[in-house]
C-alpha cells in the first residue's frame, strides 16, 4: 500500500474503486507518475478527482467510474466526434475513450495557450494531470465568484476564443462548474466534452456553452449581449 494512503483512507477511496481500477493506479504508481492519493477534490456523476503526491510536488488524478459512470450519455456525445467514429457502444470502451478524449482535448488546448492543465498521462479510465492552486486546489468560479467580474469574463471569453480559433475544439459543458477561479484567473478543467469543430453538433453546443456563462455573468450585474460575444469569438 502507497505510504500516503492510511488504512481509514485507503478503505475509504477502494470502496470506491473496483479492482480493475485498483490495479490501474498501482501501475500509475510503480511508473513514477505519483505516490499515492492525498486526498478527494470533487465526487461526480461520472468521475472522481483526486489529489496526489509526487514528490515535494502535488498532481491530479482524475478516475472515470467504470460502473456508475452514464456511459450511454457518454457514447451518444462521443459518436458525433469525427476523431471517435469508429468507437463502439461498449462500457469500458466508451469510458477509456472519453479519458483519452480528455487527454487529447487538454493537449490541443495548451498548444493553443487556452489556460488549462496541463495533461501528464493517462491509463485505461485514470488521467493525471498538473494541479491548479496553490496549497489547497483551486476552487471551481461557481464557489469562488471574482473580486472583478468584468475583468474575469474577459479572460475567460479570450480564453474560449483561443479553443475555438487555435485548438479547434468546443468545450460542450462551459459552465460556473467547469471553471475555476485560481487567484483571480479563469483556468478551463473537465475538457472530456470537448469536441471538434467537425462534430455536426458543435453549433448547437456551442451556443449552449456562451448561453450557460452569460447567464451566470449577468446574474453579477455584467450587461452581455450573447450575440456579440458569439461573434467575437467567431471572428
Amino acid at each position: 500500500m502507497p505510504k500516503n494512503i492510511t488504512k481509514e483512507k485507503f478503505k475509504t477511496y477502494h470502496s470506491v474503486f473496483d479492482e480493475f481500477t485498483n490495479r490501474t493506479i498501482f501501475k500509475l504508481i510503480t511508473e513514477g507518475h505519483f505516490e499515492g492519493l492525498i486526498g478527494p477534490v470533487s465526487m461526480g456523476k461520472e468521475a472522481n478527482v483526486f489529489q496526489a503526491k509526487k514528490g515535494n510536488d502535488k498532481v491530479i488524478v482524475k478516475i472515470y467510474r467504470l460502473e456508475n459512470a452514464d456511459f450511454t450519455n457518454m457514447y451518444n456525445y462521443i459518436k458525433s466526434d469525427p476523431r471517435f467514429m469508429d468507437i463502439k457502444k461498449n462500457r469500458r470502451k466508451v469510458i477509456f475513450a472519453w479519458c483519452q478524449r480528455e487527454y487529447r482535448n487538454l493537449l490541443k488546448a495548451r498548444e493553443a495557450n487556452v489556460k488549462v492543465p496541463t495533461p501528464y498521462t493517462f491509463k485505461n479510465n485514470i488521467l493525471v494531470m498538473e494541479f491548479i492552486g496553490n496549497k489547497e486546489a483551486a476552487p471551481k468560479l461557481k464557489d469562488s465568484l471574482p473580486k472583478n467580474p468584468s475583468k474575469f469574463f474577459k479572460d475567460l471569453m479570450s480564453n474560449y476564443k483561443k479553443l475555438y480559433k487555435k485548438a479547434k475544439l468546443i468545450h460542450g459543458d462551459f459552465s460556473q462548474f467547469n471553471v475555476l477561479n485560481h487567484n483571480e484567473s479563469p483556468v478551463l478543467i473537465d475538457l472530456s466534452g470537448a469536441t471538434s469543430l467537425e462534430d455536426p453538433n458543435c453549433k448547437e453546443y456551442f451556443e449552449r456553452d456562451i448561453s450557460v456563462i452569460t447567464k451566470f455573468f449577468i446574474k453579477l450585474k455584467l450587461n452581455i449581449n450573447m450575440d456579440k460575444i458569439i461573434k467575437t469569438i467567431k471572428n
